[in-house]
């Protein structure tokens, strides 16, 4: 019997069990939140609307000194594994540190 182009494979389970996790909002927001964190962008980009007007006001209060906030979290954002930023900040909803 003829396919029409489809392929029938075998074991399609065992091959979806090999890929790694890959998140695909860490990266982005890890670089966010290291070079532009003063404009709360690595929040926005997360969906924090609250938590980006907040720090965007600490930031002028402070004169930017609270833009280390953000570069910290940037960097915690690279060291975290892609499945424990997912649950934290994606779904787990969690705004700060």
């Amino acid at each position: 019997m003829e396919n029409y182009g489809y392929t029938k494979t075998e074991n399609t389970r065992d091959q979806q069990a090999q890929v790694p996790y890959r998140s695909e909002k860490k990266i982005p927001a890890a670089i966010l939140g290291i070079l532009v964190g003063w404009l709360a962008l690595n929040k926005f980009y997360l969906g924090y609307t609250k938590e980006g007007i907040i720090q965007i006001v600490l930031n002028l209060v402070t004169f930017g000194a609270a833009s280390i906030i953000p570069f910290i979290e940037g960097i915690l954002y690279l060291f975290m594994s892609d499945k424990q930023f997912d649950d934290t900040y994606v779904y787990g909803k969690k705004g700060w540190l």
